[in-house]
């Protein structure tokens, strides 16, 4: 036979085993139920192990354990079942045993969650019996470990959990369907099991001598740190060995070896200190709070179970955070606070001065402008809303805004404020609406005006939010994923519309144009920008920060992007999460105080307020974690194209559980204001009565070295303005900025700027300069195109950006553009580069484009592959032959992949019938 012909033959050998066991009843059945956790056999084992002799015919039986689509297959035989899809459906595999092997889920993802396990030949002489081991004795009666005797002799217990420890059927009747438990003998112990759950106490054993060098025990219940069976040495009470359970109520056996504590005492410790009462009404309680244990044994060598719980399948979430305050007055929740030293917190205003503050923003005069939520969860009819809009002010310095106006009432489902340019911005789904100032009164100087209607209302805590003006003069705000919304000017057609469900969006004061920004996150409640105009958004359930790039797509917490061929997105930068444990984000809520609190975050500031403040501060992002109730601080580190999140120690904690801090900007004394929505739900309802409607507070952090200012910006000449920008408060730089723009400057200004732009030492100052000018319409594109060739990356970057924002660019430009590809030695350039080139039509990218895709230093970065494939996709509908060897000339490897991929679902034919290379 030759050679080559044998792995045919393998095949062909595979084949008719499978064949042959399909036809055949089995000699041997494996029942498994199937979850994303892994497979689990009836003895509650994880992936057990499955054994059979060499030729005995196998079946694999699986029983969907959840809502979720899974299989089951054999890797070397190549079998596969059928896909189920809903709880308790079952399908199998059946198959003759020729060699070792693994069984697996082959839904994608799925086995690299942990969904794969061994089949194994026995050996010859090989068997599967269970080893058995002794009782512990004294005075040669054996201890009652396994609960025999009926009663708790040996044990004394605490706690309301071991009244009526004792269950002797199976299934039972405190686990209900969660059976069967697989105990010894006639009676196990538990401390209440699925039913009575919320029960706590500990029962602790009479000591007893260690006789053995192995010792054995049962063990079910709640992968909780406080649901647990410890092993502690008599003499100096150190726990020498402990175990959970893992979610589960079959008792599975756990080996500890006590080799060195032979002839020493220990006792058994069973302890179940979880309620499982959930603290937040959309998580339930968890009915896992109780441990089960049975049968504690010695054993002479160790024994090896086949369904032995392996200890690093448990994942074990850690004890409930201790909540010091809730329900506390403005003033008790102000002292309870605990921020760095050198730092004070000052009540700003409470109930009944604001109710249920939901948005701010700091205008020109250093006053607070607060939207009250009073229609919220539910939108009222049109022309019925209660929310309004008040003026706060402290007038004389002493932290306490002593100065309150109404702006404006009869607001509907507001969510986002900004002030500038003339008015005020809201976004009040389904409209963003201006409101024009009459700045002598203060109050509307006209009727709200409907600037774009059709944002959704699906997720009333998703709609459009936190407005805030970025650098470039458009208007920013973020959108959650679960609200659709379809945004037009009103009486727009479809086809004039734009959709959007998750990511960054703008809108142009002057212009009224509105575009999507970046796509993606999950309910973005905060965005800000740092020092370079780089802007970052904070998120929840997800990992929690992004840097935003303008076209970027960022990972979703659910549904899909608009584009199908988008294939991946871009995910967080953050280098860690603010919750504990492997099994979710909102598992981790309220147990994750020492990671940062749990997932859910609001409000964005990156604090750039002067001076006063230490440096570990400037540039850094602070965002409030809602169910940890305190602030949490993350450092931005320049890596490659973007940057690293890296966690700093909490800013400082509220110990309120009722505290729920939304936004919070520094003013232009450094200090910072932040509005709570005081409430004791944490979590939307689209049932408005789980929250509170008579609460509110307005609190204001200050540093020991910040100085109360009075200001009104508006009174300041163009001059001073224009030399704002390099002020080391970037409230006056943004404020002035923003005033330059409405007013248009003049040429002192213009002139003053540009000076700060050629010739001021720091590139921060430049930028302002930079934007401020470009906001004014000063800036024309043979100065832009000056800036692509500064020494400086950040204002490269800037030109780029600035230069294609109507969507096309000059011949020349783009040629230095292309140039610039080839060329150019910083990352950040050349994404900027790539989110230009996402700007123009697809049929302007191709030079550029293809420089970019043979800077193989860029193949691992964070953003610049998966940016580089947002770009080139479309162009495989222009040219699938050109696009397709661009890709494969390519040195990032993910544009071939993924070309390819659309090529296939778009059945492309071959590059020869495809349509020709342009050169």
């Amino acid at each position: 036979m030759k050679a080559q012909h044998l792995p045919i033959l393998i095949a062909l050998l595979v084949v008719m085993f499978a064949a042959k066991a399909q036809e055949s009843e089995p000699d041997k059945e494996f029942r498994l139920t199937a979850t994303m956790l892994g497979y689990f056999a009836e003895d509650g084992t994880r992936n057990p192990i499955l054994k059979a002799k060499k030729g005995q015919t196998v079946r694999i039986t699986i029983t969907n354990g959840e809502t979720m689509t899974h299989d089951v297959a054999m890797e070397k035989l190549q079998v596969k079942s059928e896909t189920i899809f809903d709880k308790g459906m079952s399908t199998n595999i059946t198959f003759v045993a020729v060699d070792d092997d693994t069984y697996y889920c082959t839904v994608p993802g799925h086995r690299a969650a942990g969904m794969v396990g061994e089949f194994r030949l026995l050996k010859e002489g090989e068997t599967e019996e269970i080893p058995g081991g002794v009782l512990p004795m004294k005075d040669g009666k054996p201890f009652n470990f396994n609960f025999e005797s009926g009663d708790l002799s040996n044990w004394t217990g605490e706690g309301d959990a071991f009244e009526s420890p004792l269950v002797h059927s199976d299934p039972s009747p405190i686990h209900g369907e969660e059976g069967p438990i697989f105990f010894e003998g006639e009676n196990f112990l538990s401390s209440g099991g699925l039913k009575n759950y919320q029960l706590t106490g500990t029962m602790t054993s009479d000591r007893f001598e260690v006789t053995a060098p192995f010792a054995a025990f049962r063990v079910s219940g709640g992968a909780l740190v406080d649901t647990r069976v410890e092993l502690v040495l008599a003499e100096t009470e150190e726990v020498i060995f402990s175990s959970t359970g893992q979610g589960r109520a079959t008792l599975q056996p756990v080996v500890a070896d006590v080799t060195p504590f032979l002839g020493k005492e220990i006792f058994i410790r069973v302890i179940d200190n979880e309620t499982g009462v959930s603290q937040i009404p959309y998580i339930k309680d968890d009915q896992w709070a109780h441990i089960n244990f049975d049968d504690f044994r010695f054993y002479p060598t160790r024994p090896n179970f086949p369904n032995e719980l392996d200890k690093e399948d448990i994942i074990v979430l850690p004890p409930l955070d201790p909540v010091l305050n809730a329900g506390l007055s403005g003033q008790e929740a102000a002292a309870a606070m605990t921020p760095p030293p050198g730092f004070k917190i000052t009540l700003a205003a409470e109930e009944p001065e604001i109710i249920r503050p939901i948005s701010f923003t700091i205008d020109a005069r250093n006053r607070l402008w607060v939207v009250e939520g009073h229609t919220y969860p539910i939108p009222a009819p049109e022309g019925a809303g209660k929310d309004r809009v008040l003026i706060f002010e402290d007038t004389d310095g002493d932290g306490t805004l002593d100065s309150r106006k109404v702006f404006a009432e009869g607001l509907n489902l507001v969510s986002g404020i900004e002030v500038g340019m003339g008015g005020v911005w809201l976004g009040a789904a389904p409209y963003l609406l201006f409101i024009p100032i009459d700045y002598a009164t203060d109050k509307p100087a006209g009727p709200a005006q409907k600037l774009l209607d059709g944002w959704g209302t699906q997720d009333t805590h998703e709609v459009l939010n936190n407005l805030r003006w970025g650098p470039d003069g458009w208007l920013y705000g973020t959108h959650g994923v679960f609200t659709h919304s379809n945004v037009g000017k009103p009486g727009a057609t479809e086809a004039e519309r734009t959709k959007i469900n998750a990511g960054v969006w703008r809108y142009h004061p002057t212009r009224h144009e509105f575009e999507v920004f970046a796509e993606g996150s999950s309910n973005p409640w905060g965005i800000d920008f740092n020092s370079y105009g780089h802007s970052f958004i904070t998120v929840c359930v997800i990992p929690h920060l992004y840097y935003v790039v303008q076209g970027a797509r960022y990972q979703r917490q659910a549904g899909k992007h608009f584009n199908p061929y988008t294939f991946d997105d871009i995910k967080t930068i953050g280098d860690h999460v603010h919750w504990l444990g492997d099994r979710g984000p909102h598992a981790g809520n309220f147990r994750s105080a020492a990671a940062g609190g749990g997932h859910a975050h609001a409000g964005a500031m990156i604090y750039l307020g002067g001076d006063n403040w230490p440096k570990e501060y400037r540039d850094a992002i602070f965002m409030n974690n809602i169910n940890g109730a305190r602030l949490n601080i993350d450092e931005l580190k320049k890596s490659g194209s973007g940057y690293v999140g890296m966690h700093h120690p909490d800013f400082m904690a509220m110990n309120d559980s009722w505290s729920q801090w939304l936004n919070f900007k520094y003013d232009a004394s450094g200090s910072v204001f932040a509005i709570d929505w005081y409430d004791k739900n944490q979590c939307h309802s689209p049932n408005p009565d789980v929250h509170d409607k008579s609460l509110g507070r307005i609190f204001k952090i200050s540093h020991e070295g910040d100085v109360f200012v009075k200001e009104n910006l508006y009174e300041a000449t163009d001059l001073e303005l224009a030399n704002y920008q390099t002020h080391s408060n970037e409230w006056y730089a943004r404020q002035s900025r923003m005033i330059l723009q409405d007013r248009g400057g003049n040429r002192k200004s213009q002139k003053a700027l540009k000076a700060i732009l050629a010739k001021d030492p720091e590139v921060t100052h430049q930028l302002r300069a930079l934007w401020t000018l470009h906001g004014m319409e000063a800036m024309g594109e043979k100065e832009m195109q000056i800036l692509l060739t500064n020494s400086n990356e950040y204002l490269r970057s800037w030109a780029i950006q600035l230069l294609t924002e109507g969507k096309s660019v000059s011949p020349e430009t783009l040629a230095k553009f292309a140039e610039m590809a080839k060329v150019d030695s910083s990352p950040m350039v050349r994404l900027y580069l790539v989110s230009a080139m996402l700007r123009l039509d697809p049929e302007m990218r191709w030079e550029v484009l293809a420089a970019l895709s043979q800077r193989s230093e860029d193949a691992e970065d964070h953003n610049l592959p998966l940016m580089l494939w947002y770009a080139l996709e479309p162009l495989t509908d222009l040219d699938a032959t050109r696009a397709l060897t661009l890709a494969e000339n390519s040195q990032i490897p993910l544009l071939l992949e993924y070309c390819l991929e659309k090529l296939r679902e778009r059945s492309v034919s071959a590059p020869e019938e495809s349509s020709p290379t342009h050169h």
